[in-house]
């Protein structure tokens, strides 16, 4: 989890600092340095909604395959039971 978040908070200081470099601006201007931490910030809120979408989507494929197996296994005990 903490490596998607530092990820996405490294990826928004990259956008920052590729915004400052389009605009042709000093990279450390004093004024705009409370940028740099809000975009980190946003960077890392993103991480972390989609290490939750992970997590939810991971539950429910596991809970999906345990009852898939479940089914296949009565299946084959009731196919077994006619033979």
């Amino acid at each position: 989890m903490v490596h998607r978040i530092a990820f996405w908070s490294c990826f928004g200081l990259a956008v920052r600092f590729w915004q400052v470099g389009i605009e042709m601006r000093p990279f450390f201007n004093k004024s705009s340095l409370w940028a740099y931490p809000a975009y980190a910030m946003g960077g890392a809120s993103f991480g972390y909604w989609l290490q939750g979408i992970e997590d939810k989507q991971s539950a429910m494929l596991g809970e999906r395959k345990a009852f898939l197996l479940e089914k296949r296994k009565r299946r084959a005990e009731r196919e077994e039971a006619l033979q």
